[in-house]
């Protein structure tokens, strides 16, 4: 009897901590909204106000609220709670800044504009950002497309036969290590658009990393794979695509990740320096005209899709090697 009542109040504790920590962000949302509505706006400041940020945290504490008290009610939601300090973490971090500039202005406001600015010009701006987005996400579509194709062929050349590998490798190893940013007067001077040259850069930025993973991978497929598969009789190029590229997989998707971390860089640089148009390009424009506003805006627009296309890899990294999911996670 003693024990079953130690382990009721066990599970009570437990329980109860577990109900803490689900209300923990809506709490740290409702000091944050609080803080927002009774502080005035410092004096000092003389722009417009805007109800963005205030109707952001009634929305956030509307909604962690309500999934706090399902979990109490009902269980469940555990990602919600593991996460509830994170959320009224992150909640209280914005506050504070949001205290900081526009409640006191102890920061310059034109380079630190507050997080109502901000959101501002995430609702009223949103049409062009994503214009901008669709032809940032393009060009990266495009360069990104020819790099890995063109990594993956020169990886599997050089890495399966001894002829390509005795020429192109030197030429991989010479050329590969320097940043393809390097190359911008050349490529603005050797193709007839700034767009072409930026996928040109962007793409050799994608095919090293590909390319010696790849040959990596190809070139230490186990043997006995490639005994078994000339027992039954396989020719070169099916030993190539169904014995070799399968077990290089690994490899290659490392390769991938890393190629594709090269080319945001690649991107940015190139929509800031040649490039007409995208999101880089409107960074690059609106820090110019100091509205430093549009600029954080841009910035997490670009954190947000950045984002989803490296989820969306190890998505695909995990379908394609389910026997290794979990191993490697984002």
């Amino acid at each position: 009897m003693e024990n079953d009542s130690l382990y009721v109040k066990g599970a009570t504790r437990l329980s109860e901590r577990q109900a803490g920590r689900a209300y923990f962000a809506s709490l740290a949302i409702a000091i944050t909204l609080i803080v927002q509505l009774v502080v005035p706006k410092s004096e000092a400041l003389l722009t417009k106000s805007f109800p963005w940020y205030t109707d952001l945290l009634i929305a956030a504490l509307i909604i962690t609220l309500v999934l706090a008290t399902y979990h109490t009610l009902f269980g469940g939601l555990q990602k919600f709670v593991y996460k509830s300090y994170f959320i009224g973490a992150s909640f209280l971090a914005v506050g504070l800044y949001n205290f900081v500039t526009l409640k006191l202005a102890l920061l310059q406001p034109i380079f630190f504009p507050s997080p109502e600015a901000i959101l501002n010009v995430l609702v009223t701006d949103w049409p062009f950002l994503l214009e901008c987005l669709a032809y940032s996400a393009r060009l990266l579509a495009i360069g990104l497309l020819i790099g890995t194709v063109t990594g993956l062929a020169t990886g599997v050349l050089i890495g399966w036969y001894t002829k390509w590998n005795y020429w192109v490798d030197p030429i991989v190893k010479l050329l590969g290590p320097i940043p393809s940013t390097a190359f911008i007067p050349i490529a603005l001077s050797a193709f007839a658009t700034s767009f072409q040259a930026s996928v040109f850069l962007i793409a050799l930025s994608t095919w090293f990393p590909v390319t010696v993973l790849t040959n990596s991978g190809v070139a230490n497929v186990k043997k006995t794979f490639l005994e078994v598969a000339d027992t039954l009789g396989a020719t070169d190029l099916q030993k190539i695509f169904r014995v070799a590229v399968p077990s290089a997989l690994p490899n290659i998707f490392v390769g991938i990740f890393n190629g594709t971390c090269s080319s945001f860089i690649t991107l940015m640089t190139a929509e800031m320096i040649g490039v007409k148009y995208g999101i880089g390009w409107y960074i690059n424009w609106q820090r110019q005209i100091l509205a430093y506003a549009n600029v954080y805006a841009g910035l997490i627009v670009i954190a947000i899709s950045f984002s989803l296309i490296i989820t969306l890899l190890f998505k695909v990294r995990d379908y394609f090697l389910r026997w290794q999911k979990g191993i490697i996670k984002w």
